[in-house]
């Protein structure tokens, strides 16, 4: 599998990380996007989050990236699924 390519601002390249550290993976797509993120639970409910090339402001992007990561309900339903 080849390795995914660096994101060219540190923030968003941090928040992808970040994701990819929380079980999300990362998936190519064609357009204005650079890429997309889809949580570990990736059929039709799964999450999925777009990730710009060029947001308008990269921190805000990033921070917003870090929020939906944490946001993702299905992280909970692996979590109380372990504890049953």
């Amino acid at each position: 599998m080849a390795k995914r390519p660096s994101h060219p601002n540190k923030e968003i390249e941090a928040a992808v990380t970040y994701a990819e550290e929380q079980g999300w993976s990362w998936v190519k797509v064609n357009g204005h996007a650079w890429g997309k993120l889809l949580c570990e639970h990736h059929d039709r409910e799964g999450c999925m989050i777009f990730v710009w090339s060029t947001p308008r402001n990269p921190q805000n992007h990033a921070k917003q990236l870090k929020r939906e990561v944490d946001r993702c309900p299905h992280k909970k339903e692996e979590e109380n699924d372990e504890n049953v």
